[in-house]
């Protein structure tokens, strides 16, 4: 039940044709008629490059969004730039709210398929070590797993790919096609396969999934909010004897001892166990303004390895591929997240949560949430109609996510602050009830109704913030 272009969205043909009334007709005196063969051709090429929606980036968002958009019978065409299996930079280590999510797109998330599970988060500051165990509770499981990106994204492309999703790889996205007449988007311009040839799709709807640079994105002039944080993840991998630990491992303090004077860093590091005889070691580093913007986080990282153990495996010798980073766009840091046709997901729209530094659930939901908001549109009757409901995408997400992301800017300003810090660190970690209340709060990990105290008050405190 692909491409029902006689219900739902209009015409893409009719919004996309610009009529040239001195053009030759064809079949008039001087002016040959096309061949069968090339008519087919011709409306071959126009099919395939023709669908109800188009989804740029094959990421966790944008994969999503193209699974949700096919299993309901949209013709969905998925471009992404790169060629699977491609790596990107991550921690590897995904909590509940991102289990859940590869749970319901129907994701095999067994450990004979690969997915190595882990049990919570193990903290470490203060001279404490603390375990604790992910939550119980009703929404989520109680397990977080762990997966390569490289592996983990090519498994949700092929997923919405087996849901009737077209996609092309090394399809390089560059600006929008606009409506002259309505200045709404209307389909890409591309770049496709190895040879880079020039095509153009073209859909009623786009949806923006292409990452923290998101070109579309600009190109209708969303620039990036300079009021909201911005992070930056760095990480490697080394050979190590800890690759099977069962938990993720977060150590609270981060120094920087490279100066003549040690300042404590606004971030965390973290140790995943990969299971493969790897560890994914790296920092996630939640405000990179002010003093610290000129910090060298390569450089950073590789000083905090260091001071590891030795037995641990973190030296240069073990290590197996190269320090790489990528920013951590935050609590809307782009809006609107819908705007003439153009709709961002994930990382398009800055929604990386601004407590932990987690896209990857936020991504997949956003992209669910979108594809649902798309879905009731393409089934009303008139233009205005759809525009209506898609006008609404932007005030589901915020709903959603707005009083809790503005929850982690005021602790991103709070962090900022070293004695703040250090003072959370040493004292915190000597409390567990605290800790358990801190982890359910930084991971968004509550039960909606019914919860326990925990969950009421970090609830009720997301519902009262303003929903920025």
């Amino acid at each position: 039940m692909r491409g029902r272009h006689d219900q739902g969205w209009p015409s893409v043909s009719a919004g996309a044709r610009h009529i040239d009334c001195n053009r030759p007709v064809p079949g008039a005196t001087g002016t040959p008629l096309p061949s069968l063969r090339e008519t087919r051709v011709s409306e071959t090429a126009s099919t395939e490059r023709t669908a109800d929606v188009i989804v740029v980036g094959a990421g966790p968002a944008g994969s999503t969004t193209a699974y949700y958009l096919a299993k309901a019978g949209l013709d969905v065409l998925l471009l992404e730039k790169t060629a699977f299996p491609r790596e990107k930079v991550c921690g590897d280590g995904l909590t509940p709210r991102a289990t859940k999510e590869l749970v319901a797109m129907g994701i095999d998330v067994s450990e004979e398929a690969g997915w190595l599970r882990n049990r919570g988060l193990r903290i470490i500051g203060g001279g404490v070590r603390l375990e604790l165990d992910w939550p119980e509770l009703a929404s989520y499981p109680d397990y977080g797993l762990v997966r390569k990106r490289d592996d983990f994204d090519e498994q949700l492309a092929r997923q919405a790919q087996k849901a009737g999703a077209r996609l092309h790889e090394r399809c390089n996205v560059g600006a929008p096609v606009i409506d002259d007449r309505t200045g709404n988007v209307i389909g890409v311009q591309a770049k496709l396969g190895v040879e880079k040839t020039p095509v153009t799709f073209h859909a009623p709807l786009v949806v923006a999934a292409d990452g923290n640079s998101t070109r579309l994105s600009l190109a209708m002039g969303l620039h990036r909010r300079e009021d909201r944080p911005m992070g930056v993840a760095v990480r490697t991998y080394f050979t190590s004897p800890r690759h099977d630990d069962d938990y993720l491992e977060s150590w609270l303090e981060l120094w920087d001892r490279r100066g003549p004077q040690d300042r404590l860093l606004p971030g965390y590091g973290w140790i995943f166990g990969m299971g493969d005889g790897t560890s994914n070691v790296g920092l996630g580093v939640l405000n990179t303004s002010g003093s610290f913007k000129e910090l060298d986080w390569r450089e950073v990282l590789k000083a905090w390895c260091a001071s590891m153990p030795e037995d641990w495996g973190y030296t240069p010798e073990n290590m197996t591929g190269p320090i790489r980073g990528a920013a951590l766009p935050m609590a809307f840091n782009r809006q609107p997240h819908y705007t003439r046709g153009l709709l961002l997901v994930g990382d398009a729209g800055g929604m990386v949560n601004p407590f932990n530094g987690e896209g990857i659930a936020y991504a997949m939901e956003s992209g669910r949430i979108a594809s649902d908001v798309i879905v009731q549109a393409h089934a009303r009757a008139t233009a205005a109609r759809r525009e209506l409901a898609l006008q609404r995408y932007p005030k589901v997400i915020k709903d959603t996510y707005g009083g809790y992301y503005t929850l982690g800017r005021a602790f991103v300003k709070l962090i900022s602050n070293p004695t703040v810090m250090k003072l959370a660190a040493q004292r915190g970690l000597t409390h567990p009830m605290l800790m358990r209340f801190t982890l359910k709060l930084m991971a968004n990990l509550t039960d909606p109704t019914g919860g326990d105290a925990m969950d009421r008050i970090i609830n009720g405190l997301a519902k009262v913030a303003p929903k920025a």
